[in-house]
Order: structure tokens, then C-alpha cells, then sequence
């Protein structure tokens, strides 16, 4: 999705890209995303939010409930008040539904061509131009958080895995018990674990992600859970609610997503190399943002190299901005997970504190995130 935002990002702007995929197809893989008001904002300008709007959910809020008592202890308002404060929609899809968008946007696209089955490896730009015979002013990684183009950047970030997995699956609408909200994302919170859950409406289909610490079994996207694994995550999950252990327990084999951060480091190599997305600064889930961010990093990157008079001038400025700018997302992902995962009387004042706070405070607390415009 980060290399396909970023084509399109550049062809708006008058900029020719071509797009190499490792993959020989680009496949429904993952599950449902979140797409914030500053991810939307932008899909607009690349003309693809109407499609996406047709068929999408917009949730009417974001709700955070107790794990153990279903009780609903805070919420920000989504829906029309989304469009109204940050001047853009929320909605929630799965990721195949915004790859197929992007890939249909850049296919129509004059200025854009892309080639599946096309693995780069090596040094770039120079294993680039062996394949193709072409000399590129700029190469662009956002290859994901196991990046081959980092080798070009000195000092660039490194994987790491955070001792956490993310459980994800998908059950009919229609076998949805009453408890899950058919209009909201909600997030329900528990004792060093939590559950996101939110419908699918193209997809006839409810999203739910449950997040716990667990062992990576590799550098995989996803893994299929077995019979022990499952048992495990059940047991995480057994001072919840019994309506929610009890989903748990009936799922077939679900599949798990080993959780990787990177480290600090450059993100690109002053010339001609530069890195986006989960390649640059691959970050946890807690505020729902991972793709958000990547889509943010392409516009941004195009705007730069437009109005620089250099490359090096312009690859400076993208890493100036977007430093800063993922790491007080990072940091909110850190602080969303401490209240999340709280426990005993950390667990009591968190409960307190978000049932004191009104709706519109809450959201004013993300102006921030959800009202960011790249100028």
C-alpha cells in the first residue's frame, strides 16, 4: 500500500513512477484497517476515497468497553462528527478492498506502471537499473518491515520483534453475537491483552483482532495457529468475560501476526534511496495507524521532491518532517497500550479517569493525529 500511495502521490504532481512488486499477484491478504480523518483527507486527493466511501463502514464511534464487564467506559464520536472536526471521514475496511482501490487508481494511471513477480535485491539504484536498463533519480522502499532496500541506507532502521502477537479473524455478520457492535469500532480492554472489533461491511464480515505476548515464529505476516497455540490464546483471555472467552474458544484456526517494531535509524542515503512505511518506522497497533502513516509518507515524500531544489534538500525535509511526526505516534501507541493492558488499581484509576471524560474531550485530545494536512 506504501509503494502504491506513493506512485500515485508522485503521478498527481506530474511525476512518472514505476512500481516493482516481489509478489506475482497481489492477493486479499490481512484483515480489516482503520482509516483515520489524516489518511482519508489524503485518499481524497488521490481519488480514491469516493469509491472506498461506497462501500466501507463508518463507524458511529470509537467506543473503549471493559474486558471483564462489557461495560462501555469511554468513546470518541466518528460518523458525522469526523467529517465535521477533522473535515474527513473515518472509516474501517479490510486491507484487501484499499489495495484493490490503489492498484485500480494506479492502473488507470498514465504515469504510473507497475511489475508484479519483480524482486529487487542488491545495492539500488543499481540492481534496479541492471533489471530494467533504466537509470532512476530516486528509488522509493516500501518493501515492509523485512525491507531488502534498507541495505542501501547506512545506519538504517532494524527489525524487532515486541514480544507480542496479534490473533486475527473474521466471523459472518450474521453469527456476530449482540455484544459487538454493529456500528462502532470498539476496543475492549483487559489485563495485559485487548480486542479490537469492528464490521466489514463489503466483506459481509466482522474484523476482530485480539492482542497479546506471544513467541514470533518468524519473518511471516501471518502464521496459522495450531490446536496448542489456540489453547494459549484462550488462556490469556480467561479472566475476561465469558461471552468473549467463549468466542475465542469456538474459532476454527486462526491465524497470528508476530508484532515488529524497528529501530531508530536514517531513512534514507542523501542521494537517492529512501525508505517508507513499515520499512522506516514499522510500529505497534495501539493507536491504528500503521497504514495511515505509510499512505501520510508518500503524499509528503511527493510534496517534497516537488518543491525542493534538490534531492538531498528533499529527502532531508521528508526525514525532518516525518521523524517527528511518527514518533509522537509512536508515542501515543505507547501510552494506548499501557491503558489498554492495565492492571490491578492502574486498571481501576484508567476505568475512572476515561468515565469522567465527555466524548468531545477525548476527540480534541486527537486533533492532532486525526485534523494533520500535509501543506
Amino acid at each position: 500500500m506504501a509503494g502504491l500511495a506513493a506512485a500515485l502521490s508522485f503521478s498527481r504532481l506530474g511525476m512518472a513512477c514505476d512500481i516493482f512488486e516481489e509478489a506475482g499477484d497481489l492477493v486479499e491478504v490481512g484483515a480489516g484497517l482503520q482509516m483515520s480523518p489524516n489518511a482519508s483527507a489524503i485518499l481524497g486527493e488521490l481519488g480514491v476515497l469516493a469509491g472506498l466511501e461506497k462501500i466501507w463502514t463508518e463507524p458511529r464511534e470509537i467506543a473503549l468497553v471493559s474486558g471483564t464487564s462489557l461495560k462501555k467506559l469511554a468513546s470518541v464520536p466518528a460518523g458525522d462528527f469526523a467529517r465535521d472536526r477533522w473535515k474527513a471521514p473515518y472509516g474501517v475496511l479490510h486491507r484487501a478492498t484499499l489495495q484493490a482501490a490503489l492498484l485500480s487508481a494506479v492502473e488507470r494511471d498514465p504515469l504510473c506502471s507497475i511489475r508484479l513477480g519483480t524482486p529487487i535485491r542488491g545495492g539500488l539504484p543499481k540492481a534496479v537499473r541492471e533489471l530494467t536498463g533504466n537509470s532512476y533519480p530516486l528509488v522509493i522502499g516500501a518493501d515492509g518491515v523485512w525491507s531488502n532496500a534498507r541495505a542501501s541506507v547506512e545506519d538504517a532502521p532494524q527489525p524487532d520483534f515486541s514480544r507480542n502477537i496479534a490473533w486475527r479473524f473474521t466471523i459472518p455478520l450474521d453469527e456476530a453475537p449482540d455484544w459487538l457492535a454493529r456500528d462502532c469500532v470498539t476496543a475492549f480492554m483487559g489485563p495485559s491483552t485487548h480486542l479490537v472489533a469492528y464490521p466489514l461491511r463489503e466483506m459481509s464480515e466482522f474484523n476482530i483482532v485480539a492482542i497479546a505476548s506471544g513467541i514470533s515464529p518468524g519473518a511471516t505476516w501471518e502464521a496459522q495457529a495450531n490446536e496448542g497455540q489456540k489453547a494459549m490464546l484462550v488462556r490469556q483471555f480467561g479472566g475476561w468475560n465469558a461471552e468473549i472467552t467463549a468466542l475465542l474458544s469456538r474459532l476454527p484456526r486462526p491465524t497470528f501476526w508476530p508484532l515488529h517494531e524497528v529501530t531508530s535509524g536514517r531513512w534514507h542515503n542523501g542521494r537517492d534511496v529512501v525508505l517508507i512505511g513499515d520499512a522506516a518506522h514499522a510500529m505497534m497497533p495501539f493507536s491504528a495507524q500503521g497504514a495511515a502513516m505509510a499512505i501520510e509518507d508518500g503524499f509528503v515524500l511527493a510534496n517534497e521532491v516537488k518543491k525542493s531544489s534538490s534531492l538531498p534538500a528533499a529527502l532531508a525535509g521528508f526525514e525532518a518532517q516525518r521523524t517527528s511526526r511518527a514518533a509522537r505516534v509512536k508515542a501515543r501507541g505507547s501510552f494506548n497500550r499501557f491503558a489498554y493492558h492495565a492492571r490491578g488499581p492502574f486498571r481501576i484509576g484508567r476505568d475512572i479517569v476515561l468515565s469522567l471524560r465527555p466524548p468531545q474531550s477525548l476527540a480534541a485530545d486527537l486533533d492532532w493525529l486525526y485534523g494533520y494536512r500535509v501543506s
